[in-house]
């Protein structure tokens, strides 16, 4: 296949873009480096140093005598979206280029405006892309399991079947997401189903639970083609902030009681989850919906299996959650899309032995340990405005 990976510079998509050059496919990618440019705001770096893309793409064709087709541009700009999606003509597109961080999302009202229109807005321009283009191109959309928030009923993958009055209809799975970031993802679900619906494209959302990892067979096969490893109580995630502090000697901080429950997946298994929704595409004016997770756990099970696995004394403490959500709450997700396509899961207390601890014992004098702790408050920014 022709494959468009869209924010192929970032933490995903950059391995999956190897993943899927290293099959056999045509593979070319699109960045802003809008997210490079977030570590200087933020004052943060990647635990892993990266390279920039141009080097990453050269290594890997020295490497497979495979050439990644590399296009730098916005995609608020849908003029930009257009040509490229023309000059490439892609099968499929993998759409991973948005702003992925809620709490970045919730610092202020700027930093909102920003994430709504820069996710949104980009996406309505891929989907004006594709109709206008080859209606035929399949997109595979990266959501989040956030989208769904934690509803006291089974979460079903995208669609529910609903009984009213005595008269039953099949409608999205309702919504009730954490943060800005993960609205602007509700919102990227509706428009999607929408064009799928009204102009017949074909597209996968894919719901996403919380990643964890940094390496795949590709990436390490040359420290240059290495992906991020974020750790910062802003894009980092709570697995990552939990090896750290393991390493560290520092106890593991858990947010509230550690009760709130999450599904996770191994990155590995996140580019193969791409793979097979593209090999296996949605059909014209089908909106498709997987959950990709491999594993649901709280959050004080996480810190318990960092805990176990690592090869010392960790202690946990809870610290005053910076969220609002609920502290204990039922979750039970569906999955079974994926695992019918033939994914084969990695399973989080291998990961941490095999990779994780290692990595972060080789980098740990790349730390900023001040980055652990959480800055944004999820109710600082309607305090602040009612001053």
């Amino acid at each position: 296949m022709r494959v468009l990976v869209l924010g192929g510079d970032g933490y995903l998509g950059w391995p999956t873009a190897l993943h899927l050059s290293d099959g056999g496919d045509e593979v070319g990618v699109v960045d802003s480096f809008l997210r490079r440019s977030y570590d200087e705001e933020m004052g943060v770096d990647s635990l892993v140093p990266i390279e920039p893309l141009e080097v990453r793409t050269a290594v890997w064709e020295q490497l497979t005598g495979r050439r990644i087709e590399t296009f730098v541009g916005d995609l608020v700009d849908g003029d930009f979206v257009v040509d490229v999606v023309r000059r490439f003509a892609p099968d499929t597109i993998v759409h991973f280029g948005e702003q992925r961080s809620a709490p970045y999302s919730m610092i202020d009202r700027a930093h909102a405006v920003h994430t709504q229109h820069n996710n949104v807005i980009g996406n309505l321009n891929v989907l004006y892309a594709i109709a206008e283009v080859d209606p035929s191109i399949h997109l595979v959309k990266l959501g989040t399991l956030g989208e769904y928030g934690t509803p006291n009923i089974d979460i079903e993958e995208g669609w529910l079947d609903v009984e009213h009055n005595g008269r039953t209809d099949r409608m999205l799975f309702p919504k009730k997401p954490g943060s800005f970031y993960h609205l602007s993802k509700v919102h990227d679900s509706h428009n999607i189903e929408f064009a799928c619906r009204i102009w017949g494209l074909r597209a996968t959302d894919l719901n996403q639970g919380v990643v964890y990892g940094q390496q795949t067979p590709q990436t390490t096969r040359d420290p240059r083609l290495a992906t991020r490893f974020d750790y910062d109580a802003v894009f980092g995630t709570v697995l990552n902030r939990f090896v750290i502090q393991a390493v560290l000697g520092e106890p593991l901080s858990v947010y509230g009681s550690g009760g709130q429950t999450r599904g996770v997946i191994d990155i590995r298994d996140t580019v193969e989850c791409i793979r097979l929704a593209s090999v296996h595409p949605a059909e014209p004016g089908e909106f498709r919906v997987f959950n990709q997770l491999t594993e649901s756990m709280s959050v004080h099970e996480m810190a318990k299996t960092v805990a176990d696995a690592f090869p010392g004394v960790v202690e946990v403490e809870n610290v005053a959650n910076p969220r609002v959500e609920a502290d204990q709450h039922y979750y039970n997700v569906t999955f079974t899309g994926l695992p019918s396509l033939g994914l084969e899961p990695h399973l989080l207390s291998r990961t941490l032995i095999e990779s994780l601890f290692p990595i972060v014992e080789r980098h740990r004098d790349r730390v900023h340990r001040t980055a652990l702790a959480p800055t944004v408050q999820w109710r600082s920014t309607a305090s602040e405005l009612r001053r």
